[in-house]
């Protein structure tokens, strides 16, 4: 079954999405967390239940995350994609807490040659677990906040937010 929950956020309200899970803690595993206005994000759907309790284990992590006390979830998380975007989706979960890598450092990381770089930006678009999975700490190579689904400016607030905690 699906079930949802919202969420203020120093973002803006969240939309969390998800599956009911024997394995995950608090039963639901996280297949979306979106936000108003941002590219590929989700929308509550009919037949979706909404559900605040089946998310307390989640909500509780993304408090302590935007409070700078969490610099790791520990969530269950249920995503489709293709090959190449796991992969991709994995480096992302691999970078520390604080730090930010560039595109082409992503595709150097799974393997990809120099020019799949444009390729890993557009798998990096398709992750639906925004803040969990941690593509803001993905730049341009020169610095620039580019690429963020949510926009720069929630991209900026996520680095400032962990280069203050960190």
């Amino acid at each position: 079954m699906t079930v949802y929950t919202t969420m203020d956020s120093p973002l803006g309200e969240l939309l969390l999405v998800g599956e009911e899970s024997d394995t995950a803690k608090g039963g639901t595993a996280l297949v979306s967390l979106s936000v108003p206005g941002q590219k590929r994000g989700a929308v509550v759907q009919d037949g979706w239940l909404a559900s605040p309790e089946a998310f307390a284990e989640i909500l509780a992590q993304l408090r302590a995350y935007f409070d700078g006390t969490l610099s790791r979830f520990d969530i269950e998380y249920i995503t489709a994609g293709t090959d190449f975007q796991r992969r991709v989706w994995t480096a992302l979960d691999a970078i520390p807490y604080g730090t930010t890598l560039t595109y082409g450092e992503i595709a150097q990381h799974i393997g990809a040659p120099r020019p799949a770089v444009r390729a890993v930006g557009t798998a990096i678009g398709a992750n639906p677990l925004l803040v969990v999975r941690p593509c803001h700490r993905v730049i341009a190579a020169g610095g620039a906040l580019s690429g963020y689904a949510a926009g720069p400016e929630r991209k900026q607030q996520l680095l400032d937010l962990e280069r203050r905690a960190a």
